[in-house]
Formats: C-alpha cells, sequence, structure tokens
C-alpha cells in the first residue's frame, strides 16, 4: 500500500493527475506491476482481503473516481499518519500535503460526477411527531411524556436571541429524576405514545434508514391521532388555536348557522392548516375529500367542534403529514415541478433539523414564492430561525445523542468500592452528571462560543451535589429540582465533554475504568472515526483479583488483545486515547495510582506523531489536532441534518466546512449555518 501511495505521489508531481484521463493511465506500466508483486498477495486476490482493501480490481487511474471510497480511505491514511505504517521511512510533511491537495482534488471531482446520497422517505420519530402536533395545533406542552429529552427545564432561561446565560439555572433530570411537577402531568390524559426510536449505530434517531413503519406502528399512530384529540387536556386553557380553528366565530348563531355555511367556514381554515400540516399546498383532490367528510359529519348532527377534531385526528395520521420527503412529487397531471417541491422539501429540512417539527408559515410563504433557495433569502432564514428559542429541540436532542449520554443511565458503579456515588440511599450521583456536558452544550450555544469551547472551557455547570461527587464526598440531598450554578475552572484538567465526570462514568464498569470503551468512545464522537467491531473471538477482558491486580497494571493487562494481528491495528488507535484518560478512575476522580500502589501511566503516541507523557499534555494535543475535531463535528452535524449515513460524495463538503473553521468561523452558529447552506443539504439526492 505504501508503494502504491508513493506511485501516486509520483505521477501527481509529474502532472499525470492533471492531465487528461487517458493520459493518467499509469497502471499498465507502473502500478499494475507493482500491485502485483508487493500488495495484491494480502490485497488482492485472497478471498479474505486484508483491510477489506482490494487493489487486484483496480485496472486504471479512472478507478480511484470510480471508487471515492477507496479513495477517501488512501486520503485518511495520510491525513492520520497510519501510512506509511510504523517502522516505514515517513514522508516529508511537505510530500504528504502535497500528495493530499490532489486527492482531495480528485474526490472533488468524483462528487461532483456522482451526485449526493439520496436520503430515503421516512416518518417522523417519536421527538418529532410530538413537536409536530404540539406546533401544529398551538399546544402549550408535550402531548406525552419524551425520556430522550434529557433535561427538564424549571427557568426560561434558553433565549438565543440574548446571546447569554444565567449565572444559575433550575434543571432536571429527566430518565434518572422523579416527576416532581406534581401541578401538571406531564403529556395529555389518555395519551400514550409510540415506543421510542433508538439511536443508528454510530448515528441518531432519525436516520431514515431505521425509521420504518410496520403494520403494528401503523396501528398505533391511528389509535394515537385518535387519543389526541379525543383528550380532555385538548381544550381553550391548553390550546391556543381553539377559538380560531375549532369553534365557529363568535358572531354567529351555531344553531341556525346552514350545513354549507360551516363546510365554508371549514374551508376557509383547513387550507392553511393541511398546509402547515403537508407542509407543501394541498391539492385540491386531497381538500375536496376532507370537506365532503366534514359535511357528512354534520349532516349527521356532529357539532363544528367535534368535526373539525376529527379532521384533526385524520389530517396528524395522514402519511403526508407523518412521512418526511426528500424528492419532487409529481401533480396530479403527473408533472413535477422540481423547483417548486424542493422549496417546500429544503423548508422541511430546515425545520426538521432546527427546531425539530414543521415549517413555519414564513418559511412556506417563501417556499410557495419560490424564493427559499435564493442564497440572500436562505441565509436570513437561517439566522431566524437559529435565534429562535424552538432551537431548544436541537438541544434536547443532537448533543445528548452525540455524547452518547443516555449510556449513563445503566452505569452503577459499585456501591461499596465508590460510596460517594450514592445518597438518600436510592439515588446516584449520575442524575448531576448528565447534567454538565447539556448545560455546557447549550451555552456555547445561546452565546454562540467557538465549539472549541466543547473541548476546552474555561467554565462548567456544577451543582453542590456534583461538586461533592468530583471531590468523593457524599452530598445529602438534590433529587428533584436542582440548582445548577456557572462556575469558573481554574484545574485544567476537568472541563468539556471529554473530561468530565457523565462520560468518565459511563465508559467505566462497575470496578474498574474501561481504557478501550473510553478510546472507542473519543474516536467516535470526537474524531467521528469510530472503530470496527472486535473480532467475535476475543474473549473479555476478565475482572482480576487482588493478587493480579497487585502485580500487573491495567495497561499490562491489555497486551495481549494488542499481541493478536487482527487486533493490533484498531489498538494502535484506540489504547492511546483510553489509557491518556486512565488518571481518571471509574467515576471520574483524580487518581495518580491504582489500588496496588502501581503508578498510572497515561503516555502515548497520537497519530504516529504526538508523544505525551501526561492527561494534560494529552488535552493540549486533542487542541492542536482543531481541524481533525472541527471535520469531525462537522460530519455529525450533517449526517445528522441528513437523516443517513455520509459517504465519499460528502468529504469535500466536510473538507471545505473544516477549513472555514479553521479560518476563524468556527461559532456553533456558524457550524450549523454552513452545514444548512452546503451542497448536500440543499440538494434532492438521486435514487
Amino acid at each position: 500500500m505504501k508503494r502504491l501511495l508513493l506511485l501516486l505521489l509520483v505521477a501527481a508531481a509529474t502532472g499525470y493527475l492533471d492531465r487528461p484521463a487517458a493520459a493518467q493511465d499509469i497502471f499498465p506500466v507502473v502500478v499494475r506491476p507493482l500491485l502485483a508483486t508487493h500488495c495484491i498477495k494480502c490485497h488482492g486476490k485472497r478471498k479474505n482481503v486484508e483491510g477489506k482493501t482490494n487493489l487486484y480490481r483496480l485496472s486504471s487511474s479512472r478507478d480511484l473516481l470510480r471508487n471515492p471510497a477507496l479513495l477517501q480511505t488512501i486520503i485518511k491514511v495520510l491525513e492520520d499518519g497510519d501510512m506509511p505504517p510504523e517502522g516505514e521511512p515517513q514522508l516529508e510533511p511537505a510530500t504528504r500535503q502535497s500528495m493530499l491537495s490532489h486527492l482531495k482534488a480528485i474526490s472533488r471531482q468524483a462528487a461532483q460526477s456522482d451526485g449526493f446520497t439520496h436520503t430515503p422517505i421516512r416518518r417522523m420519530n417519536r421527538f418529532q411527531y410530538n413537536n409536530a402536533v404540539v406546533d401544529l395545533l398551538e399546544l402549550d406542552r408535550d402531548i406525552f411524556a419524551l425520556p430522550e429529552k434529557l433535561m427538564r427545564r424549571y427557568t426560561d432561561y434558553f433565549q438565543p436571541a440574548t446571546g447569554s446565560m444565567p449565572a444559575e439555572v433550575l434543571v432536571q433530570n429527566r430518565p434518572l429524576g422523579k416527576d416532581v411537577d406534581n401541578a401538571r402531568a406531564e403529556g395529555f390524559i389518555g395519551v400514550g405514545p409510540f415506543p421510542q426510536d433508538l439511536r443508528a449505530e454510530h448515528g441518531y434517531d432519525n436516520r431514515a434508514d431505521h425509521l420504518t413503519l410496520s403494520p403494528l406502528l401503523m396501528e398505533s399512530f391511528l389509535q394515537l391521532s385518535h387519543s389526541i384529540v379525543e383528550s380532555r387536556d385538548l381544550k381553550p386553557e391548553e390550546c391556543r388555536s381553539w377559538e380560531s380553528f375549532f369553534t365557529l366565530p363568535a358572531e354567529t348563531d351555531g344553531d341556525q348557522l346552514s350545513v354549507r355555511a360551516q363546510v365554508q367556514i371549514i374551508r376557509e381554515r383547513l387550507q392553511p392548516f393541511l398546509r402547515r400540516a403537508f407542509r407543501m399546498p394541498v391539492n385540491p383532490t386531497t381538500l375536496s375529500r376532507f370537506l365532503a367528510f366534514a359535511e357528512g359529519e354534520l349532516q349527521a348532527g356532529a357539532s363544528f367542534t367535534e368535526t373539525m377534531k376529527t379532521l384533526t385526528g385524520a389530517t396528524i395520521a395522514s402519511p403526508e403529514f407523518l412521512y418526511l420527503y426528500n424528492t419532487p412529487v409529481a401533480d396530479e397531471a403527473g408533472s413535477a415541478d422540481s423547483g417548486r417541491n424542493h422549496s417546500f422539501d429544503l423548508a422541511s429540512r430546515l425545520s426538521f433539523f432546527f427546531w425539530g417539527s414543521i415549517p413555519d408559515d414564513i418559511l412556506l410563504d417563501l417556499a410557495e414564492e419560490g424564493r427559499l433557495s435564493d442564497p440572500a433569502v436562505l441565509s436570513e432564514q437561517i439566522d431566524r430561525m437559529l435565534t429562535d428559542p424552538k432551537t431548544i429541540r436541537f438541544c434536547d436532542t443532537f448533543p445528548g445523542q452525540w455524547l452518547q449520554l443516555d449510556r449513563l443511565i445503566s452505569s452503577i458503579p459499585d456501591k461499596q468500592k465508590f460510596p460517594y456515588f450514592y445518597f438518600q440511599s436510592a439515588y446516584r450521583a449520575s442524575m448531576h452528571m448528565m447534567l454538565e456536558p447539556l448545560l455546557l452544550f447549550e451555552t456555547v450555544y445561546v452565546e454562540d462560543r467557538s465549539v472549541m469551547d466543547l473541548l476546552n472551557p474555561d467554565f462548567s455547570w456544577q451543582s453542590n451535589v456534583l461538586q461533592n461527587a468530583y471531590l468523593g464526598k457524599v452530598s445529602g440531598r438534590g433529587v428533584q429540582v436542582l440548582t445548577f450554578k456557572r462556575i469558573p475552572l481554574t484545574d485544567p484538567r476537568w472541563g468539556g465533554v471529554v473530561t468530565n465526570a457523565a462520560v468518565l462514568t459511563m465508559t467505566s464498569s462497575p470496578l474498574r475504568t474501561k481504557p478501550i470503551t473510553r478510546g472507542a468512545w473519543l474516536n467516535a464522537v470526537i474524531f467521528n472515526d469510530p472503530p470496527e467491531p472486535p473480532p467475535a473471538d476475543v474473549p473479555p477482558l476478565p475482572e482480576a483479583d487482588e493478587e493480579t491486580l497487585a502485580k500487573m497494571t491495567l495497561r499490562e493487562r491489555f497486551e495481549q488483545h494488542r499481541t493478536r494481528a487482527d487486533c493490533a491495528a484498531c489498538h494502535r488507535t484506540i489504547d492511546p486515547l483510553g489509557f491518556a484518560l486512565e488518571n481518571y478512575g471509574p467515576t471520574g476522580l483524580w487518581r495518580d495510582k491504582y489500588e496496588n500502589g502501581r503508578a498510572v501511566d497515561p503516555s502515548g503516541t497520537l497519530f504516529n506523531r504526538h508523544e505525551f507523557s501526561t492527561a494534560l499534555e494529552f488535552k493540549q494535543i486533542l487542541l492542536k489536532e482543531k481541524s481533525r475535531f472541527l471535520r469531525g463535528f462537522a460530519a455529525h452535524l450533517l449526517s445528522y441534518s441528513l437523516g443517513r449515513e455520509l459517504d465519499a460524495a460528502d468529504a469535500p463538503t466536510l473538507n471545505k466546512i473544516a477549513a472555514r473553521a479553521m479560518a476563524g468561523e468556527d461559532g456553533l452558529r456558524d457550524l450549523l449555518k454552513m452545514i444548512a447552506l452546503s451542497d448536500p443539504f440543499r440538494t434532492v439526492g438521486v435514487e
């Protein structure tokens, strides 16, 4: 592989890659013989191709254009310093950079020729469905409980337009805490949600290929829509649209108003209502079907309000409401106005990305006028949306899933070994731990700070219980509404989304730290480079007894995994990341020695070029690798926004965003805006 990469470099340096396609074919003369001699033995004819890289199939230089995934692999191993491998002569930095520039140019060419992957039709997930119903009916609260929202807020501090957070907030961890809001039950009476949508592996719960609809789930949606409109909580006190939608105008006499007159009122109300619900103007046939049904209900003796409720139930159970589309829709004459429909599709993409819900009338008006795709108008709308309080929904879903904080729920450190983790008998410090990184993310968003503050902020959010937990002290109360205060950070060992108690605890077992788990988490979350699953026949590391611990460190015990050829490649990447955090114990407490008295050794080498001896040096290297973090974070945002996995065609977009962020546009809202203005986001993909 090294020889192949060097040949590509020679080709780039001598102008091959800048010549017409016919002149670029150096494979028959130079590359093919070299592959046959040095590479194909491992990366060719054999059934089990090493590294899943089959170079035998490459017949010409055009195959690099036709195989963008392989091209991205070559770029990645060069950027990460994995090639040439350890023990081989390394490329000079200028040579490596020159080669990367040429390969990235080919990557951009490949992306332009292939287009972007199509995001398939998918249904709303549970969180989006709740928000869409709340916004459509103008309700004052959720229609059912949502444990996927990890934090409940008791102060109205989330105001992005102000650009500032208060000194303290009142919050509560939802999954681990008790529902203490006795004055108002969470969710509407009689309304039960459908099952929670799970995160995709290394992804999010809005992934299109995971949001299917079984017959059983379809039945649940039909029952859910009926229960919402029949709930006793759907009333004037809870619904701001009650007077304007569900009841006759105050100046009319319902007893004297003819059915035809009532149907006319319904028509005037239903047309804009269905446009919001379906995210585009309702076609005449559908509207006529709704109105005919309404007329039949009224003639059968149903009241105006009952009829409007029935129509609402039919609307929120309709496929046009439930499904998110990403391709032009043909009109009744069979033609597809792709520009018009793309504008509405873009409005939905924006609203479900930033607000987790349906577009508002401003977006739909601009889409109907054909103006939303105009770059200046689109930029203005993105700015408006990013300062709207409804972006609290983005903060309700993205950071918790990005950081995989749901794993903390099942973290149960040994009670005898870590008694300070528990208080009031049954409550765990993790109730407080989870809120620290979530509040950090919200602060970076509300105050539009650099995303590098996610790694190295000069502040944190902590409660009294959490402050004591960092000191290994048992604290007494704090299981309901919690007071979190913004505090300055003076100890560089702490702070950010990596070195916080929540992440350090959830990546540990009940008895010890798990360096491999921590390293894999860092690779997947911070650098968006999740490792391959381990081979099936690798035994788990056994919990060692006291005698074994007295003789070995945890690093020494893991050496048995590094000696396996099929494990060594991944462990070279994972181990330095995981062991760098080994000073942080199973609940996040700092330690210099293990229980057996052996010193903790966090040293290592990252990306074949950064040596470090301490956790603090490791944190500084993370900051030095700013471009790598920015690109990985942008990839998470782009995947979340599109509802699909990324592929090679998306790479140029990520490179462009990372470059702009490195040049100074690294605010969280800057990155979100770049995602929404990017080609993959604004382009309707191909099948």
